[in-house]
């Protein structure tokens, strides 16, 4: 089984992301984590380590997808 992580912020562009692409995964695939970076801020640095920059972002078995442009890692970091 695949393992999924999307990272998002709480944004709307992040919310909206979420409900409609993690809706086209295949549960019995992929297992889907996912991390709101302005709640779990411990997890920012995996979320750099993984090569996430922008976020919404789906990181699926070490490749990343930058769904669309929400915020960058930055905003999220001195947010």
């Amino acid at each position: 089984m695949s393992k999924a992580v999307f990272y998002h912020a709480g944004c709307p562009v992040c919310v909206d992301a979420e409900q409609t692409v993690l809706s086209y995964l295949d549960a019995s695939k992929v297992q889907t984590e996912v991390v709101h970076l302005g709640t779990a801020r411990n997890r920012i640095e995996e979320a750099e380590k993984a090569g996430v920059k922008s976020v919404p972002a789906l990181v699926i078995n070490g490749s990343v997808y930058h769904i669309n442009f929400g915020a960058s890692l930055d905003d999220v970091k001195n947010g």
